[in-house]
């Protein structure tokens, strides 16, 4: 994410009253409801329901399979309230629904990928000299924080608390300011399911719960997706404890494509990888490095799948964009827009706001935008954008298009076009960013581990990484020699310390 959406989910613009926030639909800018607004207070009495529970209650201590049990039921349960999530996710966030459904219908996945890792978790015998028997216990770390972002607010809740209660952690959970509703829903949904109260607590509120959640003494774990910013601040603070962090943050994902290529298939995956969600993913396909032989049908076959794109309320099914997430975000994406012009880019689609009937004028649509004929020093080309806008680059050879997407002070997510099954493999080794798709863009699963290196943040989620890193080891040495220890009196001569 980007520091500047990190700034908006600290916004001022979201009316916030003594009894509370409203909670805003971005398609039409009305309210849907209110929530309470926390601070500090909020999460120091979560933190310690939460610390309660690990230190006295019974999921910590709950034989393993019963736990897995359970979380094979919150799945089950998930799967039976889908409908009324997705609705809830796709007002809350302006996300299409067909995108959405699309999106958390493998929300319960991860619950059941988690189950499973701990269902079949063993405990490592290590090899040694002597009479000794040598093994290590995987044990809960206690309170783990849970700071979520406003653009997929359930499924990245869901990849890191599925981890976290396998392991039999508690968890404080501060979702978006922007987007708490389908975060209170999963809580309810969890509790009803059978897990133990004071298990999952839920504070609503912005910078202040935030910040505070991550100082907080009693937490063992932060994992954090945000702006980099905001990733730096978390990292700071646990580190001042050893506490330790996940935090997944910017990106500014570069997307090679090769001439060996259709140049219309490619622009046809390029549309899904910079619009899709709104181009509002911290994966977003957002810095197009096109060969020079096929770069102008590129543009053009672009530009055209971005006009085509029916923008309108997500709650229609045949509607392929939504709205940005707020009045400001849209403005910051317009004035980098106008950046991109001013430095020498080529406004060859978009950029303008939408015609839209009532009440969907009051919403934050943008058109889907290409900026073509774009240096790679150009402000558009090296910023994270966090919007519908595709900013495409021309290149000569492999070795341009590699030194080109390794430009960035971010390195998340990268993608390569091509149908050189030698080039696809080089060219992905050489690329700095800690997940790339070949082909294809967007693509996860439960197994995979998602997270980047430079500036967009440390640590993994989901996949065994993250399964692993919300437990600590504690290695047992056992003596197993009938004979006495006395060192001293000569009859010991054989320790190895």
């Amino acid at each position: 994410m980007t520091d500047t959406v990190t700034d908006i989910t600290r916004q001022d613009e979201v009316p916030s009253t003594p009894t509370g926030r409203a909670i805003i639909n971005p398609a039409t800018g009305a309210p849907i409801q209110t929530v309470p607004e926390h601070g500090a207070a909020g999460i120091d009495a979560a933190v310690a329901t939460a610390l309660t529970a690990f230190q006295s209650g019974p999921w910590p201590t709950m034989v393993r399979s019963e736990r897995a049990r359970l979380l094979l039921r919150i799945a089950d349960a998930i799967e039976a309230a889908s409908e009324r999530l997705y609705t809830l996710e796709a007002l809350n966030n302006g996300r299409p629904i067909t995108e959405t459904r699309a999106q958390l219908s493998r929300v319960p996945e991860w619950f059941r990928y988690n189950a499973g890792l701990l269902a079949a978790q063993r405990q490592a015998v290590l090899p040694g000299d002597g009479p000794y028997l040598t093994y290590q216990q995987r044990l809960p770390l206690g309170v783990c924080g849970i700071i979520t972002p406003f653009n997929h607010p359930l499924l990245i809740l869901a990849r890191s608390v599925s981890a976290a209660l396998a392991n039999g952690n508690t968890v404080v959970v501060k979702p978006s300011e922007l987007t708490p509703l389908t975060t209170l829903a999963l809580a309810d949904i969890m509790a009803e399911a059978g897990l133990p109260d004071g298990v999952v607590n839920v504070v609503t509120g912005a910078r202040e719960a935030g910040a505070r959640l991550t100082q907080h003494p009693d937490v063992a774990k932060i994992t954090l997706t945000g702006g980099t910013e905001a990733g730096r601040a978390a990292a700071q603070a646990t580190a001042a404890r050893f506490a330790r962090v996940t935090a997944e943050l910017g990106g500014k994902t570069p997307v090679i494509v090769f001439d060996d290529v259709d140049p219309v298939h490619a622009a046809e995956g390029a549309a899904f990888a910079a619009f899709v969600a709104a181009g509002q993913s911290c994966v977003a396909g957002s810095r197009f490095l096109v060969q020079r032989g096929i770069y102008d049908a590129f543009v053009t076959a672009l530009s055209d799948r971005a006009r085509s794109i029916r923008i309108g309320d997500p709650s229609l099914p045949d509607t392929q964009m939504g709205p940005l997430i707020s009045a400001r975000q849209r403005g910051k994406v317009r004035d980098l827009i106008a950046t991109g012009i001013a430095e020498g880019a080529r406004l060859a689609a978009g950029g303008a706001v939408p015609e839209l009937p009532k009440p969907l004028q009051e919403g934050f649509f943008l058109q889907p935008t290409v900026l073509a004929d774009a240096a790679i020093d150009m402000t558009v080309a090296q910023q994270e954008i966090f919007g519908p806008v595709a900013v495409v680059i021309p290149f000569g050879n492999e070795d341009d298009a590699i030194r080109m997407a390794n430009d960035n002070r971010y390195g998340l997510g990268a993608g390569v076009w091509t149908l050189d099954i030698g080039r696809a493999h080089r060219v992905a080794s050489r690329i700095v960013a800690g997940m790339v798709w070949i082909n294809d863009h967007h693509r996860l699963e439960p197994s995979l581990p998602w997270g980047g290196v430079k500036e967009s943040g440390i640590g993994k989620d989901a996949g065994v990484e993250s399964f692993d890193d919300f437990s600590w080891i504690k290695t047992v040495v056992v003596r197993t020699a009938t004979e006495p220890v006395d060192w001293y009196g000569g009859h010991d001569q054989g320790r190895l310390n």
